[in-house]
């Protein structure tokens, strides 16, 4: 078409176009292509009498006008050019490897002018070579015949005085927790769970958790780990998806599950059935390690979680002669991880596998920086793994109880290079490692270890694949990309799980077969994200390929969220999308096109009857319409950022008293909205535990109390909250006393900050502090 107006002057064309401007780059294009193919232009000029040639120039002061130019022309038989890059952009190296790719496709043009262009072989034997098989040299001996279990009965039987599980307020041995599980396996047993057959585990973190999967496993069982916490919609779902056998709990939560058509046995029970089975291990003829040993249940784009089942052999290639972490007797390792996410399966396993003890840390406790500080240097905690948000914040309050840590890993979301920084900067760990990795392929696949960040680093590399473990980067006919190119990440190895439970159409569409491993049966797990090779060949992230995204460490799939709004009777439309609109603060927002009277309240609940917390998004914004691209697709670059109504509010009533002002004004920053009433639920407005922790020390800080992160959760509204706080300043008052004769008796910090709030004539008659004359 540019042929048909060639003769229309550059300059008119920028006019018209009216780009904006850059002093960093061509404002209209960055990469060019001449072809110059002017008859005579190679030859020369031929005149009576004279010699013409051509007047050389020297490259060396060559300025690049783009960012990328190639000029190519005939010469006689030949085609001859150059490429012309901006040195501040490209290395040499890179641009001499684009060149020969651009020789390989001319190549393969050549051989065969009947193959499609996308199917033309880019890369050189030499490089395709490298990028398929020389970066995944990761094979590592696994205990042949081995589950998961039996290595733990091996470890009890040589050090049974070991200690295996640490908690608040005691310990298990190797013994003792081995004894424990063998009775309630021989129950389970008897209840007819074997090997494929699953029991669903619905408590929180604590030793009976450990018991109960490790008793399910014994019993050639598959435990099914559900989070308590869920909606009661959520977890019916899961379980009548996975169908056990048996769901074990605590006599705490028992009720919880009542109704069920299968037994529900409370592990921490008195007198529970099976205290006088035996004790020995039972034995489960058949089984071996490509049994099940877990489901777990991922978010699910069609708004119905997803079940991943995992093997036996994914969890020992996790944890023994991993690669990224050398566990052995004398590691303590936290578990700290929520019991339905797949960090719990290197916490559990990868010390009661390995002789090592794990270490039990309360949600309080995790959720209180001093705290958790505390428990891990009491505890002797030598492993740790976080979130990256989590993490991200604990970098900055307690980097130095991180420092003492032998290993301690992150990841979940894109790294924060200045918070790996600041940990460093406190001497760092033993080994600081970035991990990242799909529960499809069991909790981590690609680790590297973090040993400095560059002065300005904006993200940080994922790193290279762990033991058994292999990792493609393909384009869309499946062909391996070249360094440095965006390609879909695919990972496989001994780590990929079987598949999805009951979802053959979903399991065929994201586990393919592996046409590189040369393994029979082998298959590739397809992550929808997009990465691309570095040339030390280490992986770099660089986004997804669809609506999947990580929120504080869970992978939520945007499409299961917008089924539920769209089940709204007032909801037309949805899209829901995660914004950053503060640094580090990531959340998600749904926009809704529909009736708007329904308010932002009504949905926030309606959500949140049938998905977790942190699935609820923090503010629902209603249009008229959604926005669409020229192509009628919604336009996400055009959503608007939430403000005011989007967050569900109670009716707006001014805060009463400087308490209930001060701490309005703390929740308005951290939670990032304009103004607080004092009927406002801060979980409403879109807090989380996270932005929890920092209302907690601003609280200490600005009011001078000390108020427990659990009072926020059990007073999440405002008043009350502000209510609780006078409450624990008023417990702080010493006993009243007589003055003595040489002076005033002298104010504690809690009546120091009441009086001068006093004096500002915020509290009213509510309590009154005497100074003695």
């Amino acid at each position: 078409e540019a042929q048909h107006h060639q003769d229309i002057p550059f300059e008119q064309v920028v006019e018209l176009i009216q780009p904006t401007r850059s002093m960093a780059h061509h404002p209209l294009f960055q990469v060019s292509f001449a072809w110059q193919s002017t008859p005579g232009a190679s030859g020369g000029v031929s005149l009576p009498g004279l010699e013409v040639g051509g007047v050389g120039t020297d490259s060396s002061d060559r300025q690049a006008k783009f960012d990328l130019s190639l000029a190519l022309r005939e010469t006689g038989d030949r085609i001859t050019g150059d490429l012309t890059y901006a040195t501040a952009l490209f290395e040499r190296a890179t641009v001499e490897r684009y060149a020969g790719y651009l020789r390989r496709v001319l190549e393969e043009m050549v051989a065969d002018d009947t193959r499609r262009v996308e199917r033309l072989a880019m890369l050189s034997a030499e490089e395709r070579g490298r990028v398929l098989d020389d970066w995944n040299r990761t094979d590592a001996e696994i205990p042949a015949g081995s589950c998961v279990h039996a290595l733990f009965e091996a470890r009890a039987e040589r050090a049974p005085d070991a200690t295996a599980v640490m908690f608040d307020g005691g310990r298990l041995t190797y013994g003792e927790l081995n004894a424990r599980a063998n009775r309630l396996a021989h129950h389970l047993r008897a209840l007819g769970v074997g090997p494929e057959v699953r029991v669903a585990l619905g408590m929180g973190r604590s030793p009976h958790l450990v018991e109960a999967e490790l008793a399910v496993l014994k019993s050639g069982g598959v435990y099914v780990p559900l989070d308590p916490d869920h909606p009661d919609e959520r977890l019916h779902g899961m379980l009548e998806d996975s169908a056990p056998a048996a769901l074990l709990t605590t006599v705490a939560l028992a009720e919880r599950f009542g109704g069920l058509a299968v037994p529900v046995l409370a592990v921490d029970a008195e007198a529970p059935a099976w205290a006088s089975l035996p004790e020995t291990n039972p034995v489960v003829d058949g089984l071996t390690p490509d049994h099940l040993a877990y489901v777990m249940y991922t978010s699910g784009s069609t708004g119905r979680p997803k079940g991943v089942m995992v093997p036996h052999r994914a969890i020992l290639r996790l944890v023994l002669d991993n690669g990224y972490a050398d566990f052995g007797p004398d590691d303590r390792v936290a578990f700290a991880a929520n019991p339905a996410f797949d960090a719990t399966t290197m916490e559990v396993w990868a010390p009661l596998v390995n002789g090592g003890s794990t270490v039990v840390i309360g949600p309080d406790t995790l959720l209180d920086p001093p705290a958790f500080a505390r428990a891990l240097r009491e505890h002797g905690v030598t492993a740790l793994f976080l979130t990256t948000a989590v993490f991200n914040r604990y970098a900055e309050s307690i980097p130095d109880a991180l420092a003492g840590l032998r290993y301690l890993l992150t990841g979940g979301e894109a790294a924060d290079p200045a918070a790996f920084a600041r940990v460093l900067a406190e001497r760092g760990p033993g080994s600081l490692i970035h991990c990242y990795g799909p529960t499809e392929t069991t909790t981590y696949a690609i680790t590297h270890r973090v040993r400095d960040v560059p002065a300005g680093a904006r993200t940080l590399p994922l790193g290279r694949p762990i033991s058994n473990t292999r990792v493609y980067l393909l384009d869309g006919a499946g062909e391996p990309v070249p360094v440095g190119v965006a390609g879909e990440l695919y990972i496989g190895g001994v780590g990929v799980a079987r598949g999805y439970r009951d979802r053959p159409a979903l399991t065929a569409e994201r586990f393919v077969a592996d046409p590189f491993g040369g393994e029979p049966g082998a298959r590739l797990y397809r992550t929808g994200d997009l990465a691309r090779w570095l040339p030390d060949g280490t992986v770099e992230f660089l986004g997804r390929t669809d609506h999947q995204v990580k929120v504080r460490g869970f992978r939520i799939e945007l499409g299961e969220i917008e089924a539920r709004l769209l089940e709204h009777p007032a909801v037309r439309e949805a899209v829901v999308l995660v914004r950053e609109d503060a640094p580090g603060d990531r959340r998600l927002v749904a926009y809704v096109a529909g009736d708007a009277a329904a308010g932002a309240e009504a949905l926030r609940a309606h959500v949140g009857q049938a998905l977790p917390a942190y699935m609820v998004p923090a503010a629902h914004v209603w249009m008229d319409a959604l926005p669409l691209t020229p192509n009628g697709k919604v336009d996400r670059r055009a959503l608007p950022a939430p403000e005011g109504d989007a967050f569900a509010r109670r009716g707006y009533e001014a805060p009463v008293g400087a308490t209930e002002q001060a701490l309005a004004e703390i929740w308005s920053d951290v939670v990032g909205v304009d103004r607080v009433g004092r009927n406002d639920d801060f979980f409403d407005l879109g807090g989380h535990s996270l932005l929890a922790v920092q209302v907690i020390s601003r609280v200490r800080q600005a009011l001078g109390v000390e108020a427990a992160l659990g009072e926020l959760f059990t007073r999440p509204v405002l008043a009350d909250f502000a209510r609780e706080l006078d409450e624990a300043a008023r417990a702080e008052l010493p006993p009243i006393e007589p003055a003595p004769r040489d002076g005033p008796v002298p104010l504690s910090f809690a009546q120091q900050r009441l009086w001068f709030l006093e004096q500002l004539g915020d509290l009213g008659s509510a309590y009154h502090i005497h100074r003695p004359l």
